[in-house]
Parts: C-alpha cells; sequence; structure tokens
C-alpha cells in the first residue's frame, strides 16, 4: 500500500514522519520452562546496537541435572517481550548459537576460554550486527508496574486527517519508583521505554531517548486530558493524550495465521548494478512446481515487505491467498528498510526498476520457479514501476497494477490534493491556494538543482502562501509545523524531484504482456476516473489487447471498503483488503498462470 507520500503538500509524507525505531524483536510469548529445584538456570546478558537504539537482551537457559540444556528463550526487557523461543540453542564446540523462531533472527558468537563470553553477530533480514553476550549470576532486574496503572491515549495528528494512535503506561515499581511505557498500536509497537516521566498537576511529561522523542502537555483542572506537543527529531506533533480506563484494541482479521500449507522461505539476493543487497520473504505452495510467480513492489515511502501500514499488512494477505492458489510470491523490503540496504528517498524510479530486476533474476535462478510465469503486482507507485520493468524485460508475464497511476507525478499530486482536501470540507478558494503553491513549489525545485539554494527559496515561497492565509489558516499551519517541516525536506529528495516529471504512459504503450489495471472508486490519492482512461489508452496505443482495466465500487487507495476514502479511515478500518478486490486479483492471476480456482 502506498503510504501518503505523494500528496505533497496535502497530507505527509509518512516515511518522513515514522515515529518509532523498527518493531519488535517478537511479540508472540513462548511458554515459560517450569525450571523445577534440581533443574539450573543460567543467564547470558548482552546489547544490541541497532542504530540509534541500545536493546538489552537476556539469554534465560535451563539445564537439567546432567548439565544437558533442555530449553533456551530470550527476553527483551525495553520491548516488553518475555520468553521468546530459541530453537535451536546450542553451547557446543567453542560457540554458542541460536535461531530466534518468531522472527528466524540468527545469532551464533565464539566462546572465551572460560566459557563465560560469547562475542559474535547478531544476524536478521540480511542486517549482521556485533553482539556480546557475557553470562551472568541473576537475570537482568527489570523494573515493572506494580498495581495500578493510568492510560493515557492520544492520536497524533500527521494532516490531511492521518492519525496515529500513541497510549503510555503510567504506574510505580515495587520501591515506589514513578515509571512509564509506551506503545504505539497502529504500528504495532509495545511497552518502549519510557526514560522519564513526569506527572504533577498541572503537567504531563515523557522522554523516550531511544526515538529521540518527547511529549509535553498541560493538564486540564479535573487532570483528565494533557493538551501539548510530541517532538521528535526536531519535528513538532499537537497530540492530546486523555486518561481512559483501557486502551482502544487494533483488529486486523484478516492477517494470516499459521499453521500455514505452504513454505515460506528468507530470501536476500543482490542488485548488483545498484549495489545494494535486497531482503524478503518467498512464499512457496506445497508441491515439487516448478510455480508461476508474482513480485510484489510497494508504493512510495520506505516500506516493508508487506507493506505494513497501520498494522495492516496487505502484501501478506495477498501472498498467502495466491499460496493457497498454487503460485509463489515475493515480498521484499524496500531500501533501507528491515533487511535491504541503501536509502529509498535518495534512489530514483531506475534505481527501483533495477531492484525489481534483480528480483526476477532471483526467481529465475530457482528451479521450483517457472521462469516463463513470473509476473509483478505493484500498488500505487509500484504499480508505475511494474510497466517500467515490463518495458524493459521479456521475463515479465503479467502485470497486475494496484492504484498505479495513467498521468505524470505533478498532475497526480495536484489531482490527491484537491481530492483529500475537498473531502475534508475544503472551499474552492483553498483547493486553488494549494495548487497554485503546488506549482509554485515544484517549478522552483525543477529550475534549482542547488538543494541548499532551492531549499531557500521553497521556504521562501512557502512564507508569501502563508501570508496569503486566513488568521484561522495560519494559526493551523503553525500547530502544524512538524508537518509541514516533513514536506518541505521531502520536495527537493532525488526520489521527489524525479517522481515529477515521471509520465507512466511512456512505458504502458511499450507493455505488450497481459495487464490488470484496477482502482477504488473512493481513491483520493490515485482518483480513478483519470488515471484508469489515461491506463487504457496508453495500453491501446501500444497495440496491448489482453488488458483489464476495472474500478472497483466502494473501495479507497488501499483496496478497503469504506465510507468516505478519507485517509483517517485507513487505520480505523479493519479490513485489510475487500474480498472482491482479493477475487479480482487471484482470480485474474490463476487464470492467466494456468491455476484453476481452489474450492
Amino acid at each position: 500500500m502506498s503510504r501518503p507520500s505523494m500528496m505533497w503538500i496535502s497530507a505527509p509524507a509518512l516515511c518522513a514522519v515514522a515515529l518509532l525505531s523498527p518493531p519488535a524483536l517478537g511479540q508472540d510469548k513462548a511458554p515459560k520452562p517450569k525450571a523445577t529445584p534440581a533443574a539450573g538456570v543460567e543467564h547470558w546478558q548482552g546489547t544490541l546496537k541497532a542504530g540509534a537504539r541500545e536493546i538489552p537482551l537476556v539469554l534465560n537457559v535451563t539445564r537439567g541435572d546432567k548439565g544437558a540444556i533442555r530449553s533456551a528463550t530470550m527476553d527483551s526487557p525495553d520491548e516488553g517481550a518475555e520468553g521468546l523461543a530459541l530453537d535451536p540453542f546450542a553451547i557446543a564446540d567453542g560457540k554458542l548459537s541460536f535461531t530466534l523462531k518468531v522472527s528466524s533472527a540468527k545469532y551464533e558468537g565464539k566462546l572465551s576460554k572460560d566459557g563465560d563470553e560469547a562475542v559474535g553477530t547478531w544476524s536478521q533480514r540480511g542486517a549482521k550486527l556485533p553482539l556480546t553476550f557475557k553470562k551472568t549470576k541473576a537475570p537482568m532486574a527489570v523494573p515493572k508496574i506494580v498495581g495500578p496503572e493510568q492510560l493515557w491515549e492520544g492520536k497524533l495528528e500527521l494532516g490531511a486527517g492521518l492519525k496515529l494512535r500513541l497510549v503510555f503506561h503510567v504506574g510505580k515499581t515495587a520501591d515506589g519508583t514513578l515509571m512509564a511505557k509506551m506503545d504505539s498500536p497502529d504500528q504495532g509497537a509495545k511497552g518502549l521505554k519510557v526514560d522519564s516521566v513526569s506527572v504533577t498537576k498541572t503537567e504531563l511529561k515523557f522522554e523516550l531517548k531511544a526515538i529521540k522523542g518527547e511529549y509535553e502537555g498541560k493538564l486540564n483542572a479535573d487532570g483528565t486530558e494533557a493538551e501539548g506537543t510530541w517532538t521528535q527529531l526536531g519535528n513538532k506533533f499537537p497530540l492530546t493524550l486523555k486518561k481512559t480506563e483501557k486502551a482502544t484494541e487494533v483488529r486486523r482479521p484478516q492477517t494470516p495465521k499459521g499453521p500455514f500449507p505452504y513454505r515460506s522461505i528468507d530470501a536476500t539476493y543482490m542488485n548488483k548494478a545498484g549495489g545494494v543487497t535486497l531482503a524478503g520473504t518467498l512464499t512457496e505452495p506445497e508441491g515439487a512446481g516448478p510455480f508461476p510467480a508474482v513480485l510484489f513492489i510497494t508504493g512510495s515511502g520506505a516500506q516493508d515487505r508487506d507493506e505494513n501500514l497501520f498494522q495492516h499488512r496487505p502484501f501478506f494477505v495477498l501472498a498467502d491467498a495466491l499460496a493457497r492458489r498454487g503460485v509463489a510470491a515475493l515480498r521484499v523490503d524496500d531500501r533501507g528498510v528491515g533487511g535491504s540496504t541503501g536509502d529509498t528517498l535518495t534512489s530514483k524510479s531506475e534505481d527501483t526498476a533495477g531492484d525489481v530486476l534483480a528480483g526476477i533474476e532471483f526467481l529465475k535462478s530457482r528451479k521450483e520457479i517457472d521462469p516463463a510465469r513470473i509476473g509483478l503486482i505493484g500498488h500505487s507507485e509500484g504499480g508505475i514501476i511494474a510497466p517500467l520493468v515490463a518495458s524493459r524485460s521479456k521475463d515479465v508475464a503479467f502485470l497486475v497494477l494496484m492504484a498505479g497511476t495513467g498521468l505524470p507525478g505533478d498532475e497526480i499530486i495536484y489531482l490527491q490534493g484537491r481530492a483529500i482536501l475537498k473531502g475534508l470540507g475544503a472551499d474552492e478558494a483553498t483547493l486553488n491556494r494549494t495548487t497554485d503553491l503546488q506549482r509554485e513549489l515544484f517549478r522552483i525545485v525543477r529550475a534549482e538543482k542547488d538543494e541548499k539554494v532551492a531549499d531557500g527559496k521553497v521556504r521562501e515561497a512557502f512564507k508569501a502562501h502563508l501570508a496569503s492565509l486566513p488568521e484561522d489558516q495560519r494559526k493551523e499551519a503553525k500547530a502544524s509545523e512538524g508537518v509541514i517541516e516533513s514536506r518541505l525536506k521531502l520536495v527537493r529528495t532525488p526520489w521527489f524531484r524525479d517522481f515529477l516529471d515521471l509520465d507512466p504512459r511512456v512505458a504502458l504503450k511499450k507493455v505488450t504482456c497481459p495487464v490488470l489495471a484496477l482502482i477504488g472508486e473512493k481513491d483520493l490519492q490515485v482518483p480513478p476516473k483519470e488515471n484508469l482512461v489515461e491506463i487504457e489508452k496508453a495500453l491501446k496505443s501500444g497495440g496491448n489487447t489482453k488488458f483489464v482495466v476495472r474500478e472497483l465500487p466502494g473501495l479507497n487507495h488501499l483496496f478497503q471498503t469504506c465510507k468516505t476514502g478519507n485517509l483517517s479511515e485507513y487505520t480505523e478500518i479493519e479490513e485489510t483488503i475487500a474480498p472482491s478486490a482479493l477475487a479480482a486479483i487471484t482470480d485474474w492471476v490463476g487464470e492467466t498462470t494456468g491455476k484453476a480456482k481452489v474450492r
């Protein structure tokens, strides 16, 4: 799913305001081993350094009477994770090694002569990080809230109706010390360490050093609501926290749950021309194959292999459905995400196309994949990259374009900006002022290649725009300075400069393989009528007769069943992909690849 980073002025680039650190090492808990008095439990402690974060880890090893290892688990105290299963686990041949089952992370370290220290490497999704474990006499003392706790919940305003929920748990430890933990339910993060907390009669304050985040709010008279500001990496966002008895539950019923009737394989390969390593997951149906396969291409912004947004994992849902249909699927982390190296915002469409071509070569190298039946499924900007790749490679057997565009980048931004603002109730004058500002900013970045000079001119243009606004809108813009700052940064990136002039019709005219193009009726990011007609025209003009172009009733940009299509619904809707969209894609791919419908 496309994070709304194509909407430069009408909505924020979520990739520029990713609030939290990488996802927790694992949320599924394995039962803790029940050690009897005769059984010995030894503990190993280490600190994993992942970027700016330092994550304490504790290994709990249970041994039998004769010293044989019975079981091993791991705790990640700062992430609120306990009893994570380690299997296999071994201390032998001068090494300490294990696999973290919940995430397939692996560790191998060389033991010291006395056997009390292991120096080695933590490997996860292609990333390799140094990690040393030391044996300790007792497990790490982890402060915990004992007794009643206060819950403070609020929605971080990201602009254009987008909101991100934050929940703070506040209470006291056994010795009476005030402490807090933070959850970001929409991002699937729980138990993040709050380094300092202050609750007075007038103020509420939190600081999270690991993610460089701070909150400061003023309490109302009865102490049930705090109105304040969340600050992170220099950006400021309004945030009101309310005391509640129970945090809002996030439900994503379509997320697949095991056991699965197919294989999931960790995949790592190189785009040698681009100098990056790409990491992903290949799902393969049961049986020997060879199987048809699809390679997923994410939308704009830095996204993981599942296109995870607000805990919706659409590519996982689709890959699961296709694997059950007999079609293999490769979903891949974007550059700079998960196990993939590189940087999304400094890359261009040509770079992304190169990454996709490397993925096709990886699929072709596997004997269980049919090289003549490899297709691409691209969502939003991925629906632009897919035709670009297909126009250059005869190895692409078919395309599925999910909310792919048919117009140049700047025209898409004008259209979606007006559609989103109109959905939020903006009047015609506001729509026109916004479009005029966009045109001026895009003129500047096209003409001025020096980023520092462009930055100055962009800010001057924006300052003039603010001066032209009614007073109430100026105040609103001031309150959203963090959102605005992220947009000003985005507009000068190589990715954005490239996107402005990218015309998908050029590649679409060269596509000769079968194409399925779908856009939701209520898609405000890629308005259906204007884009579907251009996609169809381009395919026809190139002589392609093997295509289906459809507008799906009642669906938004994420292909959820919705009421309005407004971005605020993305997190509120429990459905990840509407059954109508899921059926349209899997049926068409099944028919195109010769895989009959599973009954």
